[in-house]
């Protein structure tokens, strides 16, 4: 598991629509990324929708967000378009960000563990969140982010 104050593992996946996603990219700025088990699922759904809900004040801060799973791009592209989500979503296919941040425990697993963690401006993770109730997680981060 992850520790706070220490180097986020770099990354380099691709989006949705096939866009590369790498952990410079977001160097200055905090990103939340939120791994979630399974694209359009209940928990998933919610989770998705309050981190939607909430762009603007995440946005107002500077705050990326990032959504991860082990979901194909055609998943995760009918899943961010049928909740207009405004972040891109990850596609984990080999699962190599879930086992760098902790979303699972080796490359066979069927699903990310439902987790986030927020990466500060210099690229050191500021807090994991290995418990996350899906319904008011998204809410619980902005608080703890002052956004």
């Amino acid at each position: 598991m992850l520790t706070p104050g220490t180097p986020a593992p770099d990354f380099a996946v691709e989006d949705e629509s096939g866009s590369l996603h790498r952990l410079s990219d977001y160097r200055g700025r905090t990103l939340v990324l939120w791994f979630y088990p399974k694209a359009d699922t209940p928990g998933c759904t919610a989770e998705g929708c309050g981190f939607r809900d909430r762009t603007p004040q995440f946005a107002a801060k500077g705050i990326a967000i990032l959504g991860a799973s082990f979901d194909d791009a055609a998943a995760n592209r009918s899943f961010k378009e049928k909740f207009a989500f405004p972040f891109p979503l990850l596609c984990d296919t080999t699962r190599a960000l879930g086992l760098a941040y902790g979303a699972c425990d080796d490359a066979n697993a069927k699903h990310a563990r439902r987790i986030s963690v927020v990466v500060g401006p210099d690229g050191n993770v500021l807090k994991v969140y290995d418990q996350v109730d899906a319904r008011n997680h998204p809410a619980q981060v902005l608080a703890d982010l002052g956004a």
